[in-house]
């Protein structure tokens, strides 16, 4: 089992900047982790992915997000970061860490759409305010 704990989540005010961060534990060095995540999603809407970081440190981003987010991860302490920069009220979502154990290799594509991750964290709100 992999548990995904998020951080970071907060209300600001447009033009501002957030950090999330999501912490891996409870798994074995029997798990590899092949790719992480961040997807978000608001009520009544499909859920979007964010970005994506794999075991090689290859990154991608959703195209609402590019130039703004910044997905990062620290090895030492089994943890990913989104550093998120220009917020703008459409940003306003309940974000989602999530991470692949079964696939070692998806397509940025797959890796945005989201139907290859196993773990998934409870999820945090970060809300934008205009």
């Amino acid at each position: 089992q992999v548990q995904l704990v998020e951080s970071g989540g907060a209300s600001v005010q447009a033009g501002g900047s957030l950090r999330l961060s999501c912490a891996a534990g409870g798994y074995t060095k029997s798990y590899r982790v092949y790719c992480m995540g961040w997807f978000r999603q608001v009520p009544g809407k499909g859920r979007e992915g964010v970005a994506r970081i794999n075991s090689d440190g290859n990154t991608s981003y959703g195209d609402s997000v590019k130039g703004r987010f910044t997905i990062s991860k620290d090895n030492s302490k089994n943890t990913i970061y989104l550093q998120m920069d220009s917020l703008e009220p459409e940003d306003t979502a309940m974000y989602y860490c999530a991470a692949d154990t079964l696939t070692p290799v998806m397509t940025a594509s797959q890796a945005l759409r989201g139907r290859l991750y196993n773990y998934w964290g409870q999820g945090i709100q970060v809300t934008v305010s205009s």
